[in-house]
């Protein structure tokens, strides 16, 4: 009964909870009608499932209680929901069911869908997506603005849906599946280039919270924290985990689009891909 009971969402959210239904239900639905060689294979099929789940669990689990009382804890959720949930999401190349559900889209929903093109073209400039993806966790981590979003039910769910949606952002702007020699995709060397950049300031950011002397965030005192714990062992575990596993994820991107530049070397020696350019 006690595993269950975590399993329960501590703050229920039936938008969240229909949104992951949905994802979940259009995928699988694809994969039922899709022809086989479109298909993704079931590598692709359990990294999708296993992102969008880790997702759900650190926002409708008791996972969630913890992250509001424990600032360790909430920069894991973060982590989640920023870094490893939107880096399996987009690795597993969800491009093929995308564009199933598309060919199904009447032209007329077509044209209303067309200022949600022009917001996603605008946000996968490199540029862009970089300063957001990096200003998002200094904005929420700003100490009166986490304040404020740790105490405000509304505030904290638009905190963690807009780590979410610019997480899987820039996630797929790095593992776009198609091949920059062919296509108007980001070529590898730029985006090799956005990873390093990222890192730096999340790692100077961790540093900035584990050599602060006193307390940055001290919303988990006036609220309670969920566990014995001391205030200082909390804010050095929050800080290593702000610091650290981000800088490890785009060191593991970088390889990632390493091995596919070789790779795609291979197959089209003439191509300027690793260097960024377009035949």
């Amino acid at each position: 009964m006690q595993v269950m009971s975590n399993l329960l969402p501590y703050d229920f959210s039936p938008l969240t909870l229909l949104s992951y239904m949905l994802v979940l239900g259009l995928y699988g639905v694809a994969l039922l009608k899709m022809p086989g060689h479109d298909r993704p294979g079931p590598g692709r099929i359990v990294t999708f499932t296993l992102g969008v789940m880790l997702c759900y669990a650190v926002m409708q689990t008791r996972f969630d209680y913890y992250s509001q009382y424990m600032f360790f804890v909430h920069r894991g959720q973060h982590l989640i929901l920023h870094h490893l949930g939107p880096f399996l999401i987009a690795l597993s190349n969800p491009l093929p069911v995308m564009r199933f559900w598309y060919q199904r889209i009447s032209p007329s929903v077509h044209y209303w869908l067309q200022p949600l093109g022009w917001i996603y073209r605008l946000l996968q400039q490199p540029v862009i997506a970089s300063v957001l993806f990096v200003g998002l966790i200094y904005f929420w981590l700003w100490p009166p603005i986490h304040f404020d979003a740790m105490l405000s039910r509304q505030l904290y769910w638009v905190m963690n849906w807009s780590m979410l949606l610019d997480g899987v952002l820039f996630w797929w702007l790095i593992f776009d599946p198609r091949a920059p020699a062919m296509t108007n995709a980001l070529g590898y060397g730029k985006r090799i280039l956005l990873l390093a950049l990222v890192a730096i300031p999340q790692m100077i950011l961790g540093a900035w919270i584990v050599f602060s002397r006193g307390m940055v965030y001290d919303v988990y005192e006036v609220c309670g924290r969920a566990w014995p714990m001391p205030p200082e062992t909390d804010q050095l575990l929050g800080g290593l985990l702000t610091w650290i596993p981000p800088a490890m994820m785009s060191i593991l991107g970088i390889l990632i689009v390493l091995r596919r530049a070789m790779h795609e070397d291979g197959k089209y020696p003439q191509s300027h891909s690793l260097a960024g350019g377009n035949p």
